[in-house]
């Protein structure tokens, strides 16, 4: 399945679980996030890969180190462990240790 694919895929199981899109950033039932497709780097206007903030996210760059520690991010060429350490987007959400 290519990315664009992919994506469609995500906002349709979004929208089964009740997801309406509306303003950005507003208060959602489930939020699927596509962060790499394969190592693929595009931009349009329905999807960037690798997404445009995940590695500032503990929140994603936490939990991915675990299971991916070794996971290199597409365009910055950092691991996940070393983008999870460096996060500074809700450190509060970073997995206990």
């Amino acid at each position: 399945m290519d990315a664009g694919a992919t994506i469609c895929r995500l906002l349709e199981i979004e929208a089964r679980f009740g997801r309406c899109r509306g303003a950005r950033n507003a208060d959602r039932t489930l939020d699927l996030d596509l962060i790499d497709h394969a190592g693929v780097v595009m931009k349009s206007p329905r999807l960037t890969l690798p997404h445009p903030r995940a590695h500032e996210r503990s929140f994603v760059m936490g939990p991915l180190s675990e299971i991916a520690p070794d996971w290199r991010h597409p365009g910055l060429g950092l691991t996940a462990s070393e983008l999870a350490a460096s996060a500074s987007v809700a450190r509060d959400a970073r997995p206990a240790r």
